[in-house]
């Protein structure tokens, strides 16, 4: 991947690489091999970023060589089934469960008070109140977060599309979302920005938070909320027929096409460094003494453009810019470099 001054912009908000010691691997040893172990891990709903990290977690340590048995769960978006996913997993006394995103997270950590709980993916594990420090777990909790350089972003996005109102949906009952919707206010005041925003409850009502808002921005900004992600085929159709560009945070689910920028860590990745805690946690580390990760170096992060879907919104991006990306969507094809 090239690095250029625009990926190390929309990574450096993240300021907290002194907390990055946890970030060397843990040795496999005897410790997390010599005998069976049951992980759960839960997403709160199903969409590729989160299969993802849920991937990236698997891989860790199976690559590591721990014997495991994994209880894959995804409670559909709802909290309530998120609550029954933790007092299964607590009845199955899992060696360590892992949940994928706030609202799952949260389940976990109120219902399990002596089995280890590692999450990932969450933007603000203090708001949350998942932690009470970044420089170490909680009893018997810690885990990696996906905060996300939102300020750069929405400069970044009206730098190239001359956008003078955004648009933003949010899912009210994940406390990422909430937390988002405070910096993408900052970001707008930063930029000179009007700010419209769309609450939602769920995924089914996605399309029409979408249709309800395109004719009132001028472009969408995609924060990591999974509920928004786990129904955006339908609002990128939405943005299409109204010709209005989208900036996503996440960029695993621009690499279909449609969003016209997406600049993000990789969730794959951030799979594996929240699977590296894990497997800390096996060969005999305490949730107390882990750091909550961030993912900090410019390799963790790519930046997309969709030629496509800017042609389709009348946007030219800058070739100077096209050659500081590491994806590249044209033609109905996705390049790599």
């Amino acid at each position: 991947m090239k690095k250029s001054k625009i990926l190390a912009a929309v990574t450096a908000l993240i300021s907290l690489a002194a907390l990055t010691s946890c970030n060397k691997k843990a040795a496999s040893g005897d410790s997390a091999s010599a005998k069976s172990v049951k992980i759960g891990i839960a997403k709160i709903v199903q969409h590729v970023a989160l299969d993802s990290v849920e991937q990236g977690i698997v891989d860790v340590l199976n690559e590591n060589g721990v014997n495991a048995t994994f209880d894959l769960q995804n409670a559909n978006g709802d909290p309530n089934t998120a609550a029954q996913i933790a007092m299964k997993y607590r009845d199955e006394n899992v060696d360590v469960a892992v949940g994928i995103a706030t609202p799952v997270a949260l389940a976990l950590a109120n219902v399990l008070d002596e089995i280890p709980v590692v999450f990932g993916t969450v933007t603000d594990p203090l708001g949350a109140g998942l932690v009470s420090t970044l420089e170490h777990g909680e009893r018997n909790v810690t885990g990696m977060s996906d905060a996300i350089p939102t300020e750069q972003h929405i400069a970044l996005f009206k730098q190239l599309t001359g956008i003078k109102t955004l648009g933003y949906i949010y899912t009210t009952g994940e406390a990422n979302s909430v937390s988002s919707l405070e910096l993408v206010k900052k970001g707008c005041e930063q930029a000179g920005l009007a700010l419209v925003t769309q609450a939602i409850t769920n995924s089914s009502e996605v399309k029409q938070a979408a249709e309800t808002i395109v004719d009132r921005v001028d472009g969408l900004y995609l924060t990591t909320d999974n509920t928004v992600f786990s129904a955006l085929s339908a609002l990128k159709q939405v943005f299409e027929e109204g010709k209005k560009p989208i900036f996503s945070g996440d960029v695993t689910g621009a690499q279909s096409g449609g969003c016209v920028i997406a600049s993000g860590f990789n969730y794959y990745k951030a799979g594996r460094a929240t699977g590296e805690m894990v497997l800390q946690i096996l060969n005999g580390e305490k949730p107390s003494e882990i750091p909550v990760r961030f993912m900090t170096e410019p390799s963790d992060s790519d930046l997309l453009f969709d030629l496509d879907a800017a042609k389709n919104c009348g946007i030219t991006i800058p070739q100077e810019f096209i050659e500081k990306a590491n994806m590249i969507f044209e033609n109905g094809v996705l390049t790599k470099k």
